[in-house]
């Protein structure tokens, strides 16, 4: 493309709203000088192309063409509309790639995940829709970093080597220089290439030919636009013999750069790539959304991105499980730090509301939509009549309105007792946000203030109080699918109308903030908290005590001072037992305690051993007071305990939960054999100053990974010699799989291994957790095939595919990784399901030549599948056995 057409292009696409534009600043925006872009201008201008204005400056523009073709947008157009910080950089690389004849190197500046990659691709992109490059134009990638504590093999990859040029190469092998050939070649952390490197790129640049490393006879040329890209700065990173060669550098942004709008734009094009990939609706919270937008992403784009995958790979492992009914995201369920920006609040409401319509549930991404969907909070016309029919639907079980008033009127007074009248001295609002989740407290303040302003009266902190710990509990309710149910609803309504409309519109500012759908009879709770504050409280009871009672000098008073620390209250009562201390003396002080205490709402025993689980029977039958024991005690039990009683649980509600926390109270069988399995997979950490040392590690591992106990397991080892780490590595790999290794040096494995310098500082820890996670959902696939196959049990289909598939991993020395294993896992296991029903076969283009390719596969594979066909009476051809070769040759590439 000539000079004159570059610029007439340009002149064309920016002078598209009417309004003209100066030499100089079109000069400016090609990057060429201004008396060359003025002399193009007046030369088109006398050829009738374009028109000027008069006056000072001259504003250039194009003469309308109304035949002409209406110009096409690009992907680098689309980019700059929808992200309005990378106008500047769009119009760089516009001029970059335009530039004749072959366009300007460039060097693309931005710190780690701004989207360097990305856009060096979309200019590659853009060189092929404007015809610089062909449609079949290679874009190559090339990290430097990669390579960089070996300059040599670096050298060779991007420049070929001869034959003999070092030890190993054995071969003459093309470069990457020459793959990219006609295209672009693009080098990121360029910053990484050492000098000689830089040298010979630059030759490269000013003549376009090279060597390949050990030829001095040949010199080769090659046609390709180098586009690099680097976090550091490049003075002080880079020869300036090379900067100088690249007369284009670009810089990108970081995202707290680019704007909330920006954001929010890249949010819903992540989410809708994810519809596109998954082939399915996805929806997503409003809260989410606001989290997204708001929360701290240090590394930027790409974090972004990949935060989003991994929320959706998670909804949609939950939907294939039919833990939900479609793939939606909740932000209860986010990771900490992404929930974390909810509390930006009061920071970014005003922006919150101007990009999300606050009478909104959830936005709808699909694939196929070109505008946002989103669903509307449903509005029912008259809300009594939700009332009514819920009154209806209660009577329609032979429990008529009056009834329920008896029956339930005495329990639904209890419950406003309990969680406003029982309020007082002891929890102040520094203890509650170490009680209750600060997303509770921000949306209490908020209903306590609406309802203030409505009601026209100052609420009492009980009301506070309650609301808060009232709501805590509703939550957990939900949670667990447990219906609530009001049914002094219709009167609460028409004896209080004007509480129960308040209480109506914090229902809604609860499930808008929450991410949760709340019955209306919780409307009545509500209203009651309102109507009861004008009364004196009456004599409230007292809530559960806990008392802690273990053997040693100091262990029970240890952790029941942690857990008061912890929620801020001195509450939980530590009774010592120590070994020479006979359990009469101390049954003596505890019954002391008790009597002192007056407490008439009982006592949760948390006890280590002995004598003491028996000492619940002997208080409840001596003192007439109730008393629950949990037959072990560790601080994580005080804490829920005591965090429970403060709330005002009942003596039943706290045994249930606490007992939950280590699977003790009653259990079905099932669940009993579950407990008593070995861990299915093990994370193995190594040391060689001693099994202590190691066990530290699998301790600390264990207080930052989430991960189920009954299948995973984190096993300390320590090294003797290499040859006793092998064998102990193999003996626990005879028991469990092994996941990954920690260790301080190389083991000869194949088996991800992670230093105790990456565990410590914690960049270890994610990528574990994500091999956990993986692993879980994997695992689930069992459940999933139970529901989606036909003709066979789904469980004892993938049990036999996954032995099948662990057998020829271990014949073929091969691993597969963990998307891989999925898909033939998958599979094999719709094979079965499909050739149970009918024989139906189909067909693998050129058999038998890619049988004759990989003969050792194809015996291994054939041989070890017929357990399969044995068992389902089937017959799998060798079709199907080719399908399900691509698999493991795929992985072994």
């Amino acid at each position: 493309m000539k000079r004159i057409e570059l610029v007439f292009n340009k002149l064309k696409e920016l002078t598209r709203d009417g309004k003209g534009i100066d030499a100089k600043t079109l000069a400016e925006t090609l990057g060429l000088s201004r008396a060359n872009v003025s002399s193009d201008l007046n030369k088109l201008w006398s050829e009738g192309k374009v028109k000027k204005s008069e006056g000072r400056p001259v504003l250039f523009s194009v003469v309308e063409d109304e035949g002409a073709p209406e110009e096409f947008e690009t992907t680098l157009d689309r980019l700059i509309k929808e992200n309005k910080s990378l106008v500047t950089a769009g119009e760089q690389a516009k001029a970059a790639i335009l530039y004749p004849p072959k366009g300007m190197h460039t060097l693309i500046l931005g710190e780690t995940g701004v989207g360097k990659t990305m856009f060096a691709s979309i200019m590659h992109k853009y060189a092929i829709e404007m015809k610089k490059m062909k449609e079949d134009a290679p874009f190559i990638t090339f990290n430097c970093a990669d390579y960089a504590n070996n300059p040599q093999l670096l050298l060779s990859q991007l420049f070929g080597v001869k034959k003999g040029a070092y030890t190993g190469a054995d071969s003459d092998r093309p470069g990457l220089i020459e793959k990219a050939d006609g295209g672009i070649l693009f080098l990121d952390e360029v910053h990484r290439l050492p000098a000689e490197g830089q040298e010979m790129f630059f030759t490269f640049m000013d003549r376009g030919t090279f060597r390949r490393l050990g030829e001095t006879d040949v010199e080769r040329k090659a046609n390709v636009l180098i586009i690099s890209a680097t976090t550091e700065n490049p003075e002080s990173s880079l020869l300036r013999t090379f900067t100088r060669r690249i007369p284009m550098i670009i810089r990108i942004p970081s995202l707290s750069e680019r704007g909330m709008e920006e954001r929010f734009g890249l949010i819903k094009n992540f989410f809708r790539e994810e519809s596109y990939r998954l082939d399915r609706e996805i929806m997503v919270s409003v809260n989410s959304m606001r989290a997204l937008l708001s929360y701290n992403c240090p590394n930027n784009v790409g974090q972004l991105k990949a935060d989003i995958q991994l929320l959706c790979a998670r909804a949609y492992a939950d939907f294939l499980t039919h833990k939900k009914e479609s793939v939606r995201i909740n932000s209860s369920e986010l990771p900490n730090y992404i929930k974390e920006g909810l509390l930006k609040e009061i920071e970014h409401r005003q922006i919150w509301n101007r990009l999300i319509d606050i009478n909104s549930r959830y936005f709808i991404f699909n694939k196929e939509q070109d505008k946002l969907v989103l669903q509307h909070i449903d509005e029912e016309d008259n809300i009594y009549e939700m009332i009514d029919s819920r009154v209806s639907e209660l009577m329609s079980r032979g429990v008529t309105g009056e009834e329920l008033e008896k029956t339930m009127q005495k329990d639904i007074e209890g419950y406003f007792t309990r969680y406003l009248h029982r309020v007082n001295d002891r929890i102040d609002k520094s203890t509650l946000k170490n009680v209750i989740d600060p997303l509770i407290l921000n949306i209490v303040d908020e209903i306590v203030k609406y309802s203030e302003k409505e009601l026209d009266k100052v609420l009492s902190s009980r009301v506070y109080f309650g609301i808060a710990l009232h709501l805590e509990t509703t939550i957990e309710r939900i949670r667990r699918n447990k219906k609530i149910i009001n049914p002094q609803l219709n009167k609460i309504r028409t004896e209080h109308p004007k509480e129960f409309a308040v209480a109506i519109e914090c229902l809604k500012m609860i499930e808008s903030a929450l991410d949760i759908s709340l019955p209306i009879d919780e409307a009545g709770f509500l209203a009651m908290f309102f109507v009861l504050d004008d009364e004196e409280p009456k004599s409230p009871r007292s809530n559960v005590g806990i008392i802690i009672m273990a053997h040693g000098n100091s262990t029970a008073t240890s952790m029941a001072e942690v857990a008061n620390t912890l929620l801020g209250a001195k509450y939980a009562v530590g009774i010592n037992a120590p070994l020479d201390k006979s359990p009469q003396d101390v049954l003596n002080e505890l019954k002391e305690y008790i009597k002192e205490s007056a407490n008439s709402s009982g006592f949760l025993f948390l006890v280590d051993m002995g004598s003491l689980t028996a000492f619940g029977k002997i208080i409840e039958e001596e003192l007439n007071v109730p008393v629950k024991v949990v037959p072990l005690v560790s601080t994580l039990h005080v804490i829920e305990a005591t965090r429970k009683a403060m709330m005002g649980s009942n003596l039943e509600d706290i045994y249930i939960d606490v007992a939950g926390i280590s699977g003790y109270g009653d259990e079905d069988e099932n669940s009993q054999e579950r407990h008593q399995e070995k861990p299915r997979f093990a994370i193995v950490t190594v040391c060689t100053t001693g099994e202590g040392s190691a066990t530290a590690i699998k301790n600390f591992l264990q207080g930052h990974l989430k991960f189920d106990s009954r299948i995973f397991e984190v096993i300390p080892v320590n090294l003797v010699g290499k040859e006793d780490i092998k064998a102990r590595l193999h003996a626990i790999s005879m028991e469990r799989e092994i996941l990954c290794i920690i260790s301080p040096f190389n083991i000869d494995v194949k088996l991800p291994r992670f230093s105790l310098e990456e565990v410590l500082n914690l960049k270890a820890v994610k990528k574990i957790q994500n091999i956990i996670d993986t692993q879980t959902t994997y695992l689930k696939m069992g459940d999933t095939l139970k529901y989606m196959l036909k003709n066979v049990d789904g469980l004892k289909v993938y049990k036999d595919v996954r032995d099948f598939v662990m057998a020829i991993e271990s014949k073929l020395n091969v691993k597969m990784d963990m998307d891989r294993l999925i898909g033939v896992t998958l599979h094999i296991s719709y094979v079965i399901d499909r050739l149970v029903q009918d024989n139906v076969k189909i067909e693998y283009i050129d058999k038998e030549a890619y049988i004759r390719q990989h003969e050792d596969m194809y015996r291994v594979i054939r041989s070890e599948i017929r357990s399969l066909e044995k068992k389902y009476d089937i017959s799998i051809s060798d079709d199907e056995v080719c399908y399900i070769m691509n698999f493991f040759l795929q992985d072994n590439t």
